[in-house]
């Protein structure tokens, strides 16, 4: 179902200055989106994205997104196994959506070509 965690996401107040900020300790941008940026550091294949949003303390803002093949198939099998997931989104780079764990965790699942 899941091929491998694909990024880890952190919520900041303004994706711009947290980008240039990042970069000034070595970080990369792999890719830049409405809203949000991957960037890479060293030769972790794991990268981090950044995505503007509102910050809050009571809300998990960090959360992990997994990459697969076949999103709607991976997201039919979570709904049959009667887990919360949200619509199926396309934001024209990405086909995406979240789920949630016992706790009510936030995790996503991504397809991109």
């Amino acid at each position: 179902m899941f091929e491998r965690i694909d990024t880890i996401c952190l919520t900041v107040k303004n994706v711009e200055q947290s980008s240039a900020w990042y970069q000034e300790l070595g970080f990369k941008v792999a890719f830049k989106g409405k809203g949000y940026r991957v960037l890479t550091v060293g030769n972790s294949e794991v990268p981090l994205t950044i995505e503007e949003g509102s910050i809050t303390k009571e809300e998990n803002q960090t959360y992990p997104i997994f990459f697969t093949k076949d999103i709607k198939d991976t997201y039919k099998k979570l709904q049959e196994k009667g887990v919360a997931v949200t619509e199926l989104e396309d934001d024209g780079d990405n086909n995406f959506f979240d789920f949630y764990d016992l706790d009510n965790n936030k995790l996503q699942v991504c397809f991109w070509e």
